[in-house]
């Protein structure tokens, strides 16, 4: 998941320590990278992809999100979202995206 930041912000390092997962600096952009040291919880990824999409849909340092397919599709089913992972399309997902699936699965 590629982490778009709004303009003047850039922040690396873990948002919450339940999730697991960490923003990482790869050149001029930023991804989610999981914890190598402790194992994540199952529901991990997933939850650390849902708090970003709310911070950016609430704009709250966050411009935006941009989930890929391999990354959304394991998360839910990780998370036992078995429904929602039956319907993720071939495309790129942004936050407001990743709300509307919350709302439409009750995730």
């Amino acid at each position: 998941m590629q982490i778009i930041f709004q303009d003047g912000v850039h922040i690396t390092g873990k948002l919450e320590s339940y999730t697991g997962y960490f923003i990482q600096r790869r050149g001029k952009r930023f991804f989610a990278a999981r914890r190598s040291k402790k194992p994540a919880p199952p529901d991990g990824q997933w939850r650390f992809i849902l708090m970003c999409a709310q911070m950016a849909y609430n704009k709250q340092f966050l411009a935006d999100i941009r989930v890929f397919p391999d990354d959304l599709g394991p998360a839910l089913y990780n998370a036992h979202h078995f429904t929602a992972c039956r319907n993720i399309k071939d495309r790129i997902y942004n936050a407001r995206d990743i709300i509307n699936l919350k709302t439409t699965f009750g995730l």
